[in-house]
């Protein structure tokens, strides 16, 4: 296992340190400028994962208020759609690409060779389009019906847990492929790396059971259905390509998403 190397420090060099990391994450993830004095180092990119719930935390934010802005002015479901295309807009399509890649090759792929090398191809095809235009009806569908003030807990809440159940197979899985978008950060992920990821994630699950705005028997099956659907994926990726590709990250990224979502949405309805 590679573990960071960092030198001995002051407290506050340290600090910098992680700050460096969350905006190297930030910027590797989503289309936000960083200012000029983060710089940059490739080590720095192999330990950024750590930070990938807080930049779902960032990119929750940003979803949340084009939804409320958007339902002062239109329906619940113009505002649903505009949030989601304010978060694909803001990562740059990278975890819906990755899922219709995803779709392309293991729908296409009668081998894992065969998989890898579809999915490294950048047009879509059958698979990839009618998956990923699944994907987001069915998003833009279980968050339209959930009630307003519900909306914005899920969103605050999903996007982080979702990158948490897309890491998850870089701290337990290994690479399935010598070259990919996600080869970067495709280092064996150390426990202490993971628990800050999972801590960050905890964070605002704590902060809206805390104030009930979302039931917590909602929040746990939405966790249930999250985990599950990562599950399942991780197993499927394991059986057909022998471990992840930056694509299947997306794809985990993506389905654990809408799986909260419906989690949410089953507890609330019934």
């Amino acid at each position: 296992m590679e573990t960071e190397i960092v030198p001995h420090r002051s407290f506050s060099a340290r600090c910098l340190h992680q700050l460096r990391l969350f905006f190297v994450a930030l910027q590797f993830f989503t289309r936000i400028p960083v200012p000029r004095w983060v710089g940059f180092d490739a080590q720095w990119l192999q330990h950024a994962s750590r930070y990938f719930p807080a930049v779902g935390i960032v990119v929750a934010l940003v979803t949340i208020v084009v939804y409320i802005i958007a339902s002062l002015l239109w329906t619940q479901s113009i505002a649903v759609l505009l949030s989601t295309i304010a978060g694909i807009y803001l990562t740059g399509a990278f975890h819906e690409d990755g899922f219709a890649d995803t779709c392309d090759g293991l729908g296409g792929g009668s081998t894992p060779e065969r998989a890898l090398e579809i999915m490294k191809d950048s047009r879509i095809g059958a698979y990839g389009a009618i998956g990923i235009g699944l994907m987001l009806a069915l998003k833009w569908m279980a968050l339209s019906s959930l009630p307003s003030p519900a909306v914005v807990s899920a969103l605050l809440i999903a996007h982080p847990l979702s990158r948490l159940a897309a890491i998850s197979l870089v701290w337990r899985m290994e690479y399935a492929k010598e070259n990919g978008k996600a080869k970067p950060i495709a280092q064996e992920m150390s426990n202490q790396e993971f628990g800050i990821a999972a801590g960050t994630t905890l964070l605002p699950i704590a902060l809206l059971c805390l104030t009930g705005l979302l039931p917590v028997s909602g929040v746990a099956c939405g966790i249930l259905f999250a985990a599950l659907a990562a599950f399942w994926l991780a197993r499927m990726f394991q059986r057909r390509i022998a471990g992840y590709t930056g694509d299947t990250l997306g794809a985990v990224q993506q389905v654990s998403e809408v799986a909260f979502y419906l989690g949410v949405l089953t507890v609330i309805t019934h």
